[in-house]
């Protein structure tokens, strides 16, 4: 379930959830808005929510990772 939460429910959460407070932000981030800042953000920090999942509860399940051989 933690699994779930951290590579779904976070990026859920921070995408769609503070969306309507981002969208309220008038501010520009490197001279783009900021809602479209956030949102490209999220594509990154949604691969490292991913990345810490695989790493936490993955990675020694995997046979072809090299510390299982």
């Amino acid at each position: 379930m933690l699994k779930l939460f951290i590579g779904l429910g976070i990026p859920y959460l921070g995408v769609i959830g503070l969306l309507p407070w981002v969208a309220t932000v008038d501010r520009f981030v490197f001279g783009v808005p900021f809602i479209y800042a956030w949102i490209f953000a999220w594509f990154m920090l949604t691969s490292g929510c991913l990345m810490i999942c695989w790493r936490v509860f993955d990675s020694r399940h995997d046979e072809s990772h090299p510390q299982n051989r």
